[in-house]
């Protein structure tokens, strides 16, 4: 949504057409906004049309809109970013110009919104990971991305992204026609949003890969600060970038699981000072947006988020401050309805100021160092910048490397080799990785393992085995001599007892092939542990299960048994080891793989897994391939690796999303219903997982042996599709609003004096979540079940039948609803 010179606001449908809306004031007597399809040019010449918009604006008195389509005829406009104008001020727009096409394969991952820069002269454009960058006139940061990542390669089993390389989403900026076009980060997933707050910095809200929980590699959807150059590190498959590598940049803030979707600062609301200065960030997925404060830190900022408002469902989709200074904020997406929303202030606080924030002197010396990221080079530059890599903040850090990388690489190269102090040694050899010729290898590999390691940090530890893969990756032949020296250097290092240092080591190491790499590495390999901060979140996954339906059931699955992140990391280092095996050590790691398979992940956890299995397969000779193939699980995997056999009765589908109205029709015969399908269909859809029937089941739910005898199949059904129609209090979920804005939803087990004690997860009620009581302030009932809807939607009719027939008998094969029926008599 964008609003126009005269407060109306222009919106779009995903799949149609732009719509202008005049909305009634605060207080008026009606909420009903006078809505009007937005036609351009003449009504009957529909090549003038315009719509499938994932981003608007509306600036230098024209409506820019980013089209996120594949045009199907002349009269349908294509992926690209258009600019729609009134030229003769009777407000109607005559005119399309076509800025910039957008090349790639997009949709949701395309192309997205669309801000003016903070001095009002340019336009800022955000895109997904899914359409190419567009030649640039000039490059923040320097156009020399790779993969950059010695990891042994395992693309999306499911194929998601395979064909998109570095460097992944992108921001840039243009003029108001589009004439020249200037590139200012890269490295998203699919950054929808962008916005810039009171100082003139730059934020957005990235997303996650939901399919990749539970991996080494998941990254959380995060709310990033963007300075100038910046790189994010998202690369396709499990080749993302640690947020530890020096040549990328860290989150502000880790949220969790989610889908991100607008990004605005309260800056034009009439809220108070801490609303209107805050980071609105809306989570499509569990309906949840976020306010973030942020506080200059060092070069950077501080981060600290909480909920400010959610719903379930909620999909939110884009949200503006109006000219009125309330919020507003649309719901919808993928063809669900769509509501229009507006929250506004109307308490005794006086509305907050505008002023800037304070900044730090390590804020403006990032910011000196970023006017050499354009213009091209600047007698100067590397003298200024070249100390700077030295320094202990890691934006001014990357900020000085990066004007140190728009300088000609003859200014510096020599300066590399001769420069003592280790930490701009190895930020500046970082550089030369990336820019200089094969021919620097050798002496760059040379410089970098005469560096004391021990005397380094563990940032500066992580920060030199970077820096050796990068050597290593882009100078991969003529880096091959140096081999024996970097094994010499790394080997008596490894393992560490670090996570982060000793994942680096095993890849580093097994990439040259040191000979002790394997066995070292499946030493550790069964003992490993996750560091407890691992990949912290604001919202911790738990803290999702019950706020939507789809995903909250996958959370719950993948919360009950979470594989171990540094043991899969160190296991895909080892499908791609070559030397240094021993029957005995395939036989430890092929029975790792097999077990791994227990683990519970994101949708593509056993294809990684089955991949990993069958790359180090590769390296085994081929008279013993048969016996680690069965030894490694083969037999447990569907025939396209992505998923375990399921050894009971599955349903066959289609399945499609219940309703009562639908379904009740079916339960009104349930004669001769199929007892040993029914029964499955109660373990397939998980009832099981939390209810007792004839003794058998969880205990978080009701028992459900008398159910047929108290309620009517109607209200069986209704409590099945719409189960928070009415919950009983004694299974009623508690919201305990925490003190911090943030919120945990679940099932409280038990309290004491300081604690609650809450179950959060349906499928795994043992895990228990301690809340201190002194954290909270408020406790409620939910009005959310703790049964998640949509259970049955993997059911056809003759399946949903059974199952409802298998509920009515509580699991009693003579029941009436199974007589005549062949499997009735032959049951266990």
């Amino acid at each position: 949504m964008t609003f126009d010179d005269k407060g109306r606001m222009i919106t779009a449908d995903q799949y149609g057409a732009l719509y202008r809306l005049e909305i009634p004031a605060v207080g008026s007597d009606s909420l009903a906004p006078k809505i009007e399809k937005l036609v351009v040019g003449d009504q009957t010449d529909q090549k003038l049309g315009m719509g499938y918009a994932q981003g608007l604006l509306y600036a230098f008195n024209s409506v820019y809109v980013m089209v996120n389509h594949r045009g199907n005829d002349e009269f349908e406009r294509t992926t690209g970013m258009y600019r729609i104008q009134d030229l003769d001020g009777d407000d109607r727009y005559e005119t399309v110009t076509l800025i910039k096409l957008m090349e790639g394969s997009p949709g949701e991952h395309g192309p997205h919104s669309m801000i003016l820069s903070p001095d009002g002269q340019s336009i800022y454009i955000s895109a997904g990971n899914h359409v190419d960058v567009p030649e640039m006139d000039s490059y923040r940061l320097p156009k020399a991305w790779d993969r950059d990542n010695l990891f042994p390669e395992i693309k999306d089993p499911r194929g998601h992204a395979n064909d998109r390389m570095a460097p992944g989403g992108w921001i840039a900026k243009t003029d108001p026609e589009g004439k020249t076009w200037e590139l200012i980060a890269a490295g998203f997933r699919n950054e929808f949003d962008i916005a810039f707050n009171e100082n003139g910095d730059l934020f957005t809200y990235d997303s996650d890969m939901e399919w990749d929980f539970g991996m080494p590699w998941y990254r959380p959807t995060r709310i990033c600060y963007v300075p100038s150059g910046a790189e994010f590190g998202w690369r396709t498959g499990n080749q993302k970038w640690s947020p530890n590598y020096p040549d990328n940049l860290p989150a502000a803030l880790n949220i969790g699981q989610g889908s991100p979707t607008n990004v605005m600062f309260g800056t034009n609301s009439n809220f108070p000072d801490k609303y209107k200065k805050a980071l609105y960030t809306f989570d499509w997925s569990f309906g949840i947006i976020y306010a973030t404060t942020l506080t200059p830190e060092g070069a950077s900022y501080a981060a600290s988020g909480e909920e400010f408002i959610s719903g379930s469902p909620l999909p939110l989709t884009d949200g503006e401050f109006g000219p009125d200074g309330a919020m507003y904020f649309l719901t919808g997406g993928r063809r669900l309805e769509s509501d229009l929303y507006r929250v506004y202030y109307d308490g005794d606080e006086a509305p907050g100021t505008s002023t800037k924030q304070t900044l730090t002197e390590e804020h403006e010396i990032r910011r000196k160092l970023e006017t050499y990221h354009a213009g091209g080079p600047k007698a100067g530059a590397v003298d200024e910048a070249w100390p700077y890599l030295a320094h202990e903040d890691r934006f001014i850090q990357y900020a000085a490397r990066i004007a140190v990388e728009h300088q000609p690489v003859s200014e510096w190269q020599s300066m590399v080799f001769a420069e003592e102090n280790p930490n701009i040694a190895i930020q500046a050899a970082i550089a030369l990785a990336r820019h200089g010729s094969p021919s620097v290898a050798t002496p760059l590999l040379d410089k970098l393992t005469s560096i004391n390691y021990s005397d380094l940090s563990e940032t500066g530890k992580q920060n030199l085995l970077r820096a050796i893969e990068l050597t290593l990756f882009r100078f991969e032949n003529s880096a091959k001599a140096s081999f024996p020296k970097v094994i010499a250097y790394l080997d008596p290092h490894y393992p560490s007892g670090n996570n982060n240092l000793d994942r680096e080591l095993a890849k580093l190491l097994t990439y040259t092939g040191a000979e002790d790499a394997v066995s070292k590495t499946l030493a550790i390999l069964e003992t490993a542990k996750d560091d407890e901060n691992f990949q912290k979140t604001l919202t911790s996954s738990s803290d999702l299960i019950m706020r939507n339906p789809q995903y909250g059931m996958d959370i719950a699955n993948m919360l009950a048994n979470v594989p171990p992140a540094q043991q899969t990391y160190l296991a895909v280092v080892l499908g791609g080891a070559e030397k240094g095996w021993t029957p005995e050590l395939r036989d430890k790691y092929f029975t790792w793989i097999r077990n791994a398979f227990n683990y519970k992940g994101g949708r593509s956890y056993v294809g990684f897994i089955d991949r990993a299995r069958k790359m180090a397969l590769t390296h085994v000779a081929s008279s013993e391939k048969a016996k680690y193939d069965e030894m490694s699980g083969a037999a447990l995997l569907t025939g396209n690796g992505n998923d375990i056999v399921q050894s009971d009765v599955q349903p066959e589908g289609p399945g499609r999303r219940w309703t009562l109205e639908e379904a009740e029709p079916l339960v009104e015969n349930l004669s001769g219903r199929d007892y040993v399908r029914g029964k499955a269909m109660y373990a397939a859809t998980l009832c099981q997982s939390c209810h007792t029937m004839q003794g058998e089941g969880g205990i978080i739910g009701p028992d459900l042996t008398q159910l047929g005898t108290r309620f009517s199949p109607k209200d069986i059904l209704n409590s099945t599709i719409n189960p928070s129609d009415v919950i009983s209090d004694q299974y009623a979920a508690t919201v305990l609003v925490l003190n911090d804005g943030n919120s945990v939803v679940g099932r409280v087990t038990n309290e004491d004096e300081s604690n609650y004690y809450v179950s959060q997860n349906p499928f795994a009620p043992e895990t228990i979540r301690t809340v201190p009581k002194s954290s909270v302030v408020e406790t409620k009932l939910s009005e959310v079940s703790i049964m998640l809807p949509g259970m049955i939607n993997r059911l056809n009719e003759e399946e949903l039948k059974d199952l409802m027939a298998y509920l009515i008998s509580g699991g009693n094969p003579d029941h009436e609803v199974f007589k005549g029926s062949e499997t009735a008599s032959n049951t266990d």
